[in-house]
């Protein structure tokens, strides 16, 4: 089974075209490949390719006012498949939506994700809208 590693075309147009005011929060879920596999057939584990990414695509990120704004290691799935486990989970907060599309068609960054693609065996990308946080469960703010 191959494993989501990059947006479809389609997926990405609706993404540009639902934009919106205001930041967007990146929901990033990933599993990264024991040995990394590059077109190139150069040798690197999965977490030194996807630390050369992080490397490489930083002062791009930057640049845009990209920071992450929270991680976490995860530790159990206590409900969800038990075989699925994630070795990085942060939330990456973009100015804009505008911002997002500029650095994935950065020169800078296009480059520094050809680590990622090698590094990453499986990964989910979710866009969230950022909220007031409520008092409790089920009270989602507008």
């Amino acid at each position: 089974m191959t494993g989501h590693i990059d947006p479809t075309k389609e997926v990405f147009a609706q993404f540009r075209e639902s934009d919106r005011p205001g930041p967007i929060h990146m929901l990033n879920l990933v599993r990264l490949k024991p040995r990394a596999t590059y077109p190139d057939g150069r040798e690197a584990t999965g977490a030194e390719a996807y630390a050369a990414y992080g490397r490489d695509s930083l002062p791009v990120f930057a640049r845009l006012g990209g920071k992450v704004v929270w991680q976490g290691a995860f530790e159990l799935m206590l409900i969800g498949p038990q075989s699925e486990r994630w070795d990085h989970m942060f939330i990456a907060e973009y100015p804009s939506v505008a911002a997002f599309v500029e650095m994935i068609r950065d020169p800078v960054y296009r480059e520094a994700v050809k680590h990622r693609q090698a590094a990453v065996e499986d990964s989910r990308l979710i866009r969230t809208k950022p909220l007031p946080v409520g008092e409790g469960f089920g009270q989602i703010p507008q």
